[in-house]
């Protein structure tokens, strides 16, 4: 099993690539993060990451430096780059370190899984196979490709997708997008044949899910996490949507990994 290190001075920016793919999916049993370039060297140091993700600007400091230090202690780790700058000074310096990509913020997550495979394949000599992809092409709830919605309601899912833990709804979605709620509603019910209000539920559920199947967190962490002050409201939902319990998913979650390392 491998490990990752993530390293960003922004703790949102941290959380959000914990959750970009399902890296559990991918083999990876420990994920570290950090947020400043002292503390990158020293989980580097201890963790001796398979893979580690770095912002090129920690604060002050480069994270192009961090891998040059790391370098020179000869660490196993692959390394890419993530950065909100396009500037070439950047991009050369994270080739000269060694790192296998240089990624443009906000990460594609087609890019990253391309990347993150190629690593495992050509330098982790890992297989890829019986992995169990999500399509990021095609929205998960809905299971049709985004190319075949409109632009209006492949603004609202996006609008639901960077929201989802928060107290979103069709009203606030109408005042951003200066429609009338009724209309908006009306028009995404017409398209993707759900209530706005049972897409949100539906992308929580999935956000849950893979928390619950990825992480080891408590169920009430989860739940907040995903828009729940309720936890038994959650459980209803859940329940509702999966025909089984958040416990019994993780049960089976467990069962599922025990099975293929024996």
């Amino acid at each position: 099993m491998y490990k990752l290190l993530i390293v960003d001075d922004e703790p949102q920016i941290l959380e959000g690539m914990k959750h970009t793919l399902n890296w559990k999916e991918y083999g990876f049993s420990r994920i570290e993060t950090s947020e400043t370039y002292e503390s990158a060297i020293t989980k580097a140091v201890e963790l001796l990451p398979d893979l580690a993700i770095f912002d090129v600007c920690i604060g002050k400091d480069r994270g192009y430096d961090a891998i040059h230090k790391l370098n020179e202690l000869h660490l196993p780790t692959k390394y890419i780059f993530v950065s909100g700058y396009g500037e070439f000074e950047y991009a050369r310096e994270a080739i000269r370190c060694g790192a296998k990509e240089y990624l443009l913020k906000p990460v594609d997550r087609v890019k990253l899984q391309t990347i993150v495979e190629k690593i495992i394949v050509e330098d982790l000599h890992g297989s890829l196979e019986g992995m169990r992809h999500e399509n990021l092409d095609t929205d998960p709830v809905l299971g049709v490709r985004y190319d075949c919605l409109s632009k209006l309601t492949n603004r609202i899912m996006m609008m639901v997708k960077m929201e989802y833990a928060q107290n979103i709804s069709l009203k606030l979605v109408a005042e951003r997008f200066r429609m009338n709620g009724t209309y908006l509603g009306q028009l995404f019910l017409k398209e993707t044949k759900m209530k706005f209000s049972e897409y949100v539920m539906a992308y929580r559920m999935l956000r849950a899910q893979e928390r619950i199947q990825s992480t080891d967190e408590k169920i009430a962490s989860i739940a907040h996490s995903v828009g729940y002050s309720n936890l038994n409201y959650f459980y209803t939902h859940f329940h509702s949507y999966f025909g089984k319990s958040p416990s019994d998913l993780r049960r089976e979650e467990a069962t599922y990994w025990n099975g293929r390392a024996t």
